[in-house]
């Protein structure tokens, strides 16, 4: 069935009754494909049948449908003519994973970020009723995504009459992690009334057995059933008291059910909610287990559903193991995430520490300031957050945290590029929207090692603290050998202790570098010289210290002579031991990933500003939105690889 349909106008061609077999091909082309390429697969194995009937039911790019988030569009993407593409899927050039206007007139809004499609959809919606069209907009949202607080302002605002907006609320009972708070829970009071759904099921199938007064009855019905379910389920007027007219809840694998509900909506002259019930990762026996792990996965065997998964230690990990050692031993110590439990590796904490955990849901802006709470009344709440959902709570970061000194820790996730989910996901502006905030300390570390040091003085610091760090594994510590003369060192297959501040360092077989630092600790808010040189000075910081190395290295066998320089410190930077060295060699090279604006570079630029250096070379991201692709290619498409960086230098002598 799938092979017949290229686009929108091939669908257009089916009957109702050919779509629950479509459906199953389309299964079958997710699951084969997205093994190849990674993907959000249990999100979009979920709403198969729910896309074919809003295509079945409306006219799109006329009608508008806008997914929030966004991981659930590739149904959609499939319909409207991209499903030749999908081997490109999430790859440099390729198709996205998110509704993306550039790609097609049937993506309406880009979307990325969560809980933004009511509001959006009002908009489209308004401007519509403003032009005198009488097109439908439609907003498909997830019972996670309404947890967000936008989705209930874009509820607050939609009581505008004569508006044809429609909003599906995909109750799946997940986000990324499961659905938590009251809103689930009220949810599921509607949902797991037998009484209304079954009573309601029942009298429509033995009414469609009546000759003639059937389908009369049951359209007698549906205009008394609002009613009866006032009566059975009177929570669910909730969404009525926000203008809207409830439909639901609604078997959301049920295409004749939905169709059916979907083409009432459209006759409703007001607001219209319709809540559809659906289970994520359906018709996939390893995604309906594991929905949260087949949410994002990278290529898996689409046999046996096993994921190949890395070894390597992350720094997610890496900060949740730290963060349950010290939590152990300080009961200040709470945890806050916002519906990212396990991607940011909470998950054994929460199981730990339940008392001392709180998923608010995909709630940012309510997590920093519930933060700012808990740090008044002396406690120490970590907030582990993606860097690009920080974004959300910036006032909050100013004005409940910074402002009065709170002592919160921001466990800052994915910062820089992030790869295949592209340009709403790269972390790289979290630097410069930092920065500027007084009272703020910002810290990247350079390897898991240094991720523990950081996460013990920001416990001790009084003050807020923010520590960034990417979505990379790593498999050691970064250590360095230096010779005699200041050259780097081979690495080698033995296994060596190597000491610094009192400290251990293990050289592992695995390691590409051997180092021994010449820093002062931590708290002393010290940048971390990693190796003495008189050529170039070479400064980093978090995962760009392995790129300064490698530079280092290579400029090491053209008897370039390089000193690099950990900064560790972005705020307050070490301005001294910078300076000094950018003196004695006076020339520079500057990586970092974040923004040009904002960041490191522009903080060595005011330093040098009356320095008339010899070499200067600052490699981050141009002011601009990143595509989608690998790290990899990424970086090498702006020139942040090692043989680029060496090359610009070698170039310029």
């Amino acid at each position: 069935m799938l092979e017949k349909i290229n686009n929108l106008e091939d669908f257009k061609k089916l009957n109702k009754k050919d779509l629950p077999e479509l459906a199953e091909d389309i299964r079958k082309f997710l699951i084969d494909n997205v093994s190849k390429t990674g993907g959000h697969l249990s999100p979009n194995l979920g709403v198969v049948e729910l896309t074919l009937a809003l295509h079945h039911v409306f006219d799109s790019p006329n009608d508008k449908i806008i997914f929030d988030v966004g991981h659930q569009c590739y149904v959609h993407k499939i319909l409207t003519g991209r499903k030749d593409k999908f081997d490109t899927l999430r790859k440099l050039n390729g198709i996205s994973g998110f509704p993306k206007t550039r790609e097609s007139e049937h993506d309406i809004f880009n979307t990325g970020h969560s809980s933004t499609s009511i509001s959006s959809a009002l908009g489209v919606a308004t401007a519509n009723k403003l032009a005198g069209k009488d097109d439908y907009t439609i907003a498909v949202i997830g019972d996670g995504a309404l947890t967000g607080g936008l989705a209930f302002e874009g509820l607050n605002n939609a009581k505008i009459e004569d508006t044809n907006l429609i909003v599906i609320l995909n109750d799946n009972q997940m986000s990324i992690s499961p659905s938590v708070g009251n809103l689930s829970s009220y949810l599921t009071s509607i949902r797991s009334n037998s009484l209304y759904t079954c009573g309601k099921d029942t009298v429509r199938k033995i009414l469609k057995h009546l000759p003639i007064l059937g389908k009369f009855l049951i359209r007698l019905i549906e205009n008394i059933k609002d009613a009866f379910r006032h009566l059975i389920l009177p929570n669910s007027v909730m969404f009525e008291q926000f203008g809207f007219s409830y439909l639901g809840p609604i078997d959301g694998h049920d295409i004749d059910d939905l169709v059916r509900v979907l083409n009432r909506a459209k006759n409703v002259k007001k607001p219209v909610l319709i809540h559809v019930v659906t289970k994520k990762g359906k018709g996939f026996e390893p995604a309906e287990k594991n929905p949260d792990i087949f949410h994002g996965i990278s290529e898996f065997d689409k046999e046996s559903g096993k994921v190949n998964a890395s070894s390597s230690m992350s720094y997610s990990k890496k900060f949740g193991n730290e963060l349950m050692e010290l939590a152990k031993e300080n009961d200040r110590i709470v945890a806050i995430s916002a519906a990212m439990t396990k991607g940011t590796g909470l998950q054994k904490f929460s199981e730990t520490f339940p008392n001392k955990f709180f998923d608010v849901g995909i709630a940012e802006e309510h997590a920093v300031t519930f933060a700012a709470g808990l740090a008044s009344q002396g406690y120490i709440p970590i907030f582990a957050v993606y860097s690009t959902f920080l974004q959300r709570a910036y006032d909050q970061i100013i004005h409940d945290v910074a402002l009065q000194k709170a002592h919160v820790i921001f466990a800052i996730d994915r910062a820089g590029i992030v790869g295949a989910d592209g340009e709403t996901h790269h972390g790289i502006y979290d630097l410069s929207y930092l920065s500027h905030i007084p009272n703020l300390l910002i810290m990247a570390p350079k390897d898991g090692n240094e991720l523990s040091e950081m996460m013990k003085f920001a416990i001790e610091h009084d003050g807020p603290v923010a520590i960034r760090y990417p979505r990379d594994s790593y498999a050691d510590d970064i250590v360095l050998t230096v010779k005699k003369d200041n050259t780097l060192g081979k690495s080698t297959k033995k296994k060596k202790t190597l000491k610094a501040n009192g400290r251990a360092i293990i050289e592992t077989t695995t390691s590409e570098f051997n180092a021994s630092p010449k820093d002062l600790p931590i708290n002393s808010f010290k940048a971390e010289i990693l190796k003495e040189g008189k050529d170039v000075t070479i400064l980093g910081y978090g995962k760009t210290v392995k790129t300064a190395l490698e530079v280092a290295k290579i400029l090491n066998n053209k008897k370039v002579n390089a000193e690099v320089i950990n900064c560790r410190f972005l705020k307050p930077l070490d301005k001294t031991t910078i300076l000094s060295s950018i003196t004695k060699t006076q020339k520079l090279i500057c990586i970092e990933d974040n923004i040009s604006t904002g960041g490191l570079a522009t903080a060595i630029k005011n330093l040098i500003l009356d320095k008339n250096l010899k070499y200067t070379k600052f490699y981050s991201y141009p002011d601009a939105f990143i595509k989608h692709g690998s790290t990899k290619e990424i970086e090498k498409e702006f020139g942040m690889n090692p043989e680029k960086i060496v090359k610009d230098y070698l170039n310029s002598k």
